[in-house]
């Protein structure tokens, strides 16, 4: 059974192509790639973002809180209708990442996040994390929002499976066509050659890595997906405005 249950910290960087080729050829000599890019280059993720109408919650997010929250539905690639997808559940408390997940059918999620439909627990579902999905649906009044997808490269520690590093290029984001699989079209969140480096780590980072940061200048960003889309989407639309009041 896949882990449905994540406690750790997270640690981003911006990078270029250049630095992900240096920067990933070294980690090799610590750390090995999950079992899909052992086959392939990368793998493609999808999310859709649930918030409410006013986008509470990613506003929240973006004020800097010492607990937040968010909910998605995450696929791989361009799901059927009976692939298995993830229902996931993430909070942050005082830098600590908590996601909590459970596997369900994309039909049935789509279901589930409907109001007052009851949903038929199965052997492949996490019961705990459903309940806990229902309690935060009863909190806010969600709805789809976003539509976000990257290709990644991911890692795990040979000596530690606590300690993973992804990296994500590609990402891509839209506001219409919010179902997985409606296709991965999206318009660019960064430009072409940047990618997203994250270190997740249960406790904290090891010596060998962080001397191999330093080494390299690296240094920590804050960058959620969600919330530089959410900007990039207010500055459209005040800009949309902006057009209208000179049309």
């Amino acid at each position: 059974m896949a882990i449905e249950v994540f406690n750790r910290y997270e640690n981003k960087y911006l990078l270029d192509d250049t630095a992900v080729h240096r920067f990933y050829n070294r980690l090799l000599g610590y750390m090995e790639p999950d079992d899909y890019n052992k086959e392939h280059p990368f793998y493609s993720i999808s999310n859709i973002y649930y918030d409410t109408w006013d986008d509470a919650l990613i506003r929240k997010s973006l004020s800097k809180p010492k607990y937040k929250e968010k909910l998605r539905l995450r696929g791989y690639g361009v799901p059927k209708e009976n692939a298995k997808v993830y229902l996931e559940l993430k909070k942050k408390v005082f830098g600590l990442v908590n996601k909590r997940r459970t596997a369900l059918r994309l039909q049935e999620a789509y279901d589930f996040m409907k109001p007052g439909i009851e949903l038929e627990l199965k052997p492949y579902m996490n019961k705990q994390v459903i309940q806990e999905i229902q309690y935060f649906m009863q909190r806010y009044e969600l709805m789809p929002k976003v539509y976000l997808a990257y290709e990644r490269k991911a890692l795990f520690s040979i000596d530690n499976r606590d300690l993973r590093i992804t990296f994500d290029t590609n990402i891509r984001s839209r506001r219409c066509d919010l179902k997985l699989e409606d296709g991965d079209h999206g318009e660019a969140l960064l430009e072409q050659g940047r990618w997203l480096m994250e270190v997740k780590a249960e406790k904290t980072m090891p010596v060998w890595l962080s001397k191999m940061l330093s080494e390299h200048h690296m240094f920590r960003t804050s960058f959620s997906k969600y919330g530089n889309e959410y900007k990039k989407y207010v500055v459209n639309v005040k800009s949309r405005q902006g057009d209208s009041q000179y049309a």
